[in-house]
């Protein structure tokens, strides 16, 4: 959970944005603070971060970072993680709010439920999920790592919560029979196959790049299946010029960065709005007043470390 309490924060107006920069990293060096941001935040967020990256590439750096505060620009279930792996750090989320809809969609009510009627089920969770839903489960994993995730759990039976896209492509790709939770990811699910036609009328010699979020559908249309990492670093080694991208949006910013001489598409509706909660300001207000901070009772930080300590040691 989140520390809670009424705020009450206004920011001069003819305070600009390179002001505001100055003073995160200001507020930041004397809070002795590391900013870590996903890829999908707007590109000011992405921009003022020490480290940005995928859910994997940030819960390892999450794991190895030597300050004692955190500030996590993403989702709750982002912050949750880090503080999970650093439980004597302080860990703050700069929009308390920003919770993503997917993590709703799978409690740990709901599984201490499944868990009394089949008790020998073995949980593999997405990362996308809240803190009490990871204690609930064996094994975490995250986009870039579930096909190995899913093959080192072969055998028995298996439930994969709670991103039935995510789930069946991993299955699929290490030839194992898994249950699938009823559960996605809206943004991504919004991605149609008519929208992918569309963008591959208009630009025949694109790369499509999905993410295994996505409907299958949309990935049995594309030429390359990966997370937010795994399609940086495709498009990077790639000969290809233009890229048709099915993820969110805030990934263009990273893409177009490391490859100026690339031209990168996605569908319009390829955009979280949870995701592009927390700005700039946001975060100033973040270190401003040094939270809200994340608070997660022991019980919870000590049954959920093992899952996502196996899942970053299958990295």
């Amino acid at each position: 959970m989140i520390g809670r309490r009424k705020r009450f924060y206004t920011i001069h107006p003819l305070i600009n944005t390179m002001n505001i920069r100055q003073r995160v990293q200001a507020l930041k060096e004397e809070r002795n603070a590391v900013i870590l941001a996903h890829n999908y935040c707007s590109n000011e967020v992405q921009d003022i971060a020490d480290h940005t990256g995928d859910s994997l590439g940030l819960s390892i750096k999450a794991s190895e970072v030597d300050e004692p505060v955190i500030v996590f620009c993403g989702v709750t279930f982002m912050a949750e993680s880090a503080k999970i792996l650093n439980p004597d750090k302080k860990v703050i989320i700069p929009e308390e709010d920003a919770v993503c809809p997917m993590a709703n969609m799978c409690t740990g009510a709901q599984l201490d439920e499944l868990r009394s009627r089949e008790p020998g089920v073995k949980i593999i969770g997405y990362v996308n999920t809240s803190a009490e839903s990871k204690a609930r489960m064996d094994i975490c994993c995250t986009s870039a790592n579930a096909v190995k995730v899913v093959e080192s759990m072969a055998g028995g039976d298996l439930l994969f919560v709670p991103d039935r896209n995510l789930g069946r492509h991993a299955a699929s790709e290490a030839g194992v029979e898994m249950r699938l939770w009823d559960g996605f990811c809206p943004t991504h699910q919004a991605i149609t196959l008519g929208m992918v036609e569309d963008l591959k009328q208009e630009h025949p010699d694109a790369v499509v790049m999905a993410h295994p979020e996505c409907r299958p559908e949309v990935l049995e249309a594309s030429d390359h299946i990966g997370s937010t990492s795994q399609m940086l670093d495709f498009a990077h080694g790639s000969e290809a010029k233009e890229f048709i991208v099915l993820t969110e949006q805030g990934l263009l910013h990273p893409l177009r960065s490391n490859n100026p001489l690339k031209t990168f598409y996605t569908p319009e509706a390829a955009l979280c709005p949870v995701m592009k909660m927390t700005d700039i300001r946001s975060v100033l207000r973040a270190l401003e007043e040094m939270g809200p901070e994340v608070v997660l009772d022991e019980d919870t930080i000590d049954r959920a470390r093992g899952p996502l300590e196996r899942m970053i040691a299958l990295r």
